[in-house]
């Protein structure tokens, strides 16, 4: 028998917890025996002291065990059950691309997303600008999508981590969410609940990113490889680049409309390419659909080239109560905003800055994220059309197309832009999208 405030002094005074320590208060706060003051106390001591690997791993499978954990046997699937997370940024819609292309190649990628939060915007706000598309299915439909399309992108049901739901809520409210530990739990315990043969991270770096300096995303990264593995789930992670907007576009419909372009070879944008190729190739070599980089991206330009990632992506749709022609009239389905202008510098120059969790707040201002959990969305709204690092702006060329609800919202979103990105008269050089790769055996090597 244990005792929540023993635990928690335990921890307070910097002691190692046990499995059944942490697992007995995992189950208090699934069943609410343990207050919310006493998990907010467990929250504030690890905050301080840390945990180490060990209960880092016993932390994460606890509250997997919390709720129902998938099991994808009786499918019979072909391939490997694979996915992709990403510790969020602005314009970063990879995930729509990523799951198409995965599945295209041969695995099978059940994809448990999240809503926007602060700057940054979620995967399941972008889908819902599909009119008809379920991010909540039931369990039935969310299993026979994965086993006849490959793919699905949904929301976290009821029954899936309940504990994660309650304490990050709590973490939420009593400033203890910056904690390598506990954020390392959170993310994989909802990962591994799917029951995955292999996981890709994408980490971000810079002046978007949740966590902006390389040596707080290094150390995530790390913990976060660490503790999939030691968990059974093979796991890399990817270090990004957030220190600007990763896609042309940042807004709901807006990045769905240029998911849609990549996947049909109709736009591609640069960086967006190389960051979704990177973690499609790290995943297909975890998973075993690959024998090597090469061959990776042989697979995965085919399936571009060829159009079945696209067709995977419309396939979803359709299976999930969207528009079964989505893919060829994606412009007729997704909402378009009243006000679509340029927005211009005060001079012409070089971008030599972006402060991109500005422009992540631009697009929250116009109505296109949430100052309140619960908050309605305009998925019309964004922008469109953004400069680049290093790009040189004449008068003439707009740091972007703003899309808003009206002339005063604009206005006011404008503003943030215009302060957000920074011309000067020095040329820089391109900037990397890829800053390293972390994998299991680099972290087993550097622990030795």
């Amino acid at each position: 028998m244990y005792l929540a405030q023993e635990i928690i002094r335990k921890k307070r005074n910097g002691q190692v917890l046990t499995a059944p320590e942490i697992c007995f208060f995992v189950k208090g706060i699934t069943d609410n025996s343990i207050s919310e003051g006493q998990i907010a106390a467990l929250g504030m001591a690890v905050y301080f002291n840390g945990m180490n690997m060990d209960e880092r791993v016993a932390l994460t499978l606890a509250m997997r065990d919390s709720g129902r954990v998938m099991n994808w046997d009786s499918l019979h699937l072909s391939g490997p059950v694979l996915d992709k997370h990403s510790t969020g940024g602005v314009g970063d819609c990879t995930s729509l691309m990523l799951g198409p292309i995965i599945a295209a190649c041969g695995g099978y990628v059940p994809m448990i997303s999240g809503r926007g939060l602060g700057h940054t915007g979620g995967t399941l706000d972008k889908l819902d600008a599909i009119p008809g598309y379920q991010t909540a299915p039931d369990s039935q439909r969310f299993r026979n999508t994965v086993q006849q399309v490959g793919v699905a992108i949904i929301g976290q049901t009821g029954d899936l981590v309940p504990a994660d739901k309650r304490f990050y809520a709590i973490r939420d409210n009593t400033a203890t969410v910056e904690s390598i530990a506990l954020i390392t739990a959170s993310i994989l315990s909802k990962k591994l609940a799917c029951n995955l043969d292999a996981l890709v991270m994408d980490v971000k770096v810079g002046s978007g990113a949740f966590m902006p300096s390389m040596a707080e995303s290094q150390a995530l990264a790390a913990s976060i490889v660490s503790v999939a593995n030691d968990a059974g789930t093979r796991t890399s992670a990817l270090l990004t680049d957030m220190n600007q907007v990763l896609a042309s576009s940042a807004g709901n419909a807006l990045e769905v409309a240029e998911a849609v372009r990549f996947l049909t070879g109709e736009q591609r944008n640069p960086r967006l390419f190389a960051v979704t190729m990177a973690l499609c190739r790290e995943l297909l070599l975890l998973g075993g659909l690959a024998e090597n980089e090469v061959d990776a991206q042989k697979q995965l330009q085919q399936v571009l080239d060829n159009g079945l990632a696209a067709e995977r992506f419309g396939k979803m749709v359709a299976a999930l109560d969207g528009p079964h022609d989505f893919i060829e009239r994606y412009q007729a389905y997704l909402p378009l905003a009243t006000v679509i202008k340029p927005v211009y510098a005060s001079r012409a120059g070089v971008v030599q800055s972006m402060d991109t969790r500005q422009l992540g707040m631009a697009v929250v201002a116009l109505g296109g994220g949430r100052c309140q959990p619960g908050d309605a969305l305009d998925y019309s709204v964004g922008l469109s059309d953004i400069c680049t690092l290093g790009q040189r702006l004449e008068r003439q060329q707009p740091l972007a197309l703003l899309h808003a609800r009206n002339e005063a919202e604009w206005q006011q979103a404008a503003n943030i832009v215009r302060a957000a990105i920074q011309l000067g008269e020095v040329e820089t050089d391109r900037q990397q999208e890829i800053y390293g790769c972390i994998r299991a055996a680099d972290i087993a090597v550097e622990s030795k």
